[in-house]
């Protein structure tokens, strides 16, 4: 078992989603010690705060893998200047009930990728500003708000070589905060 697990939350359900995939290339750039497991988040009901008593089944499942792991990787599209709102809802769900936030304290990272010229740089800031709010300390520095174009991955999945160095150093720097906040 890897030292460091990383629930990754894709905030896209697209079939052939460029943030599934990124998600995915950015986990083969991690070193040997991480490992990364794409949670579910598209059978949870909406969010209703009448439910808190009694949770859906899928949203204990999403509580206990967020729990579990040591880390957290947002990956995220931009819908309209935000967060796509299926995203929110695991957001909201996995705070919930108020005390019991299976968020609070785990190091994230918050990446993206659009076809937008901005990349993801309003929706990771929304979703920044929500991630501060549940107490997650997330890395501020590199940023990465990726365009999606030819080359952005190579036929296995990896990262193209147009943003293999950028995003590698991204990594690294994932790695060492996700380490500085769990020792």
């Amino acid at each position: 078992m890897n030292k460091y697990q990383i629930a990754v939350i894709v905030g896209s359900l697209r079939k052939d989603s460029f943030n599934r995939k990124l998600a995915t290339g950015l986990a083969k750039l991690a070193p040997a010690e991480f490992s990364f497991t794409q949670v579910r988040i598209d059978d949870l009901p909406l969010y209703n705060q009448d439910d808190d008593a009694h949770q859906a089944e899928a949203v204990k499942r999403l509580k206990a893998e967020i729990a579990a792991a040591q880390g957290l990787l947002f990956v995220t599209p931009e819908y309209n200047r935000s967060m796509p709102g299926v995203l929110k809802n695991a957001i909201d769900h996995a705070s919930r009930p108020y005390g019991q936030s299976a968020w609070a304290g785990k190091p994230a990272g918050v990446v993206g990728m659009s076809v937008g010229a901005i990349g993801t740089a309003l929706a990771q800031q929304h979703l920044r500003n929500v991630l501060a709010f549940l107490d997650v300390p997330t890395l501020g520095q590199p940023e990465a708000f990726l365009h999606a174009r030819e080359g952005m991955f190579n036929d296995d999945g990896s990262i193209g070589a147009a943003s293999k160095e950028h995003l590698q150093n991204w990594m690294n720097c994932f790695t060492r905060f996700v380490k500085q906040h769990t020792a």
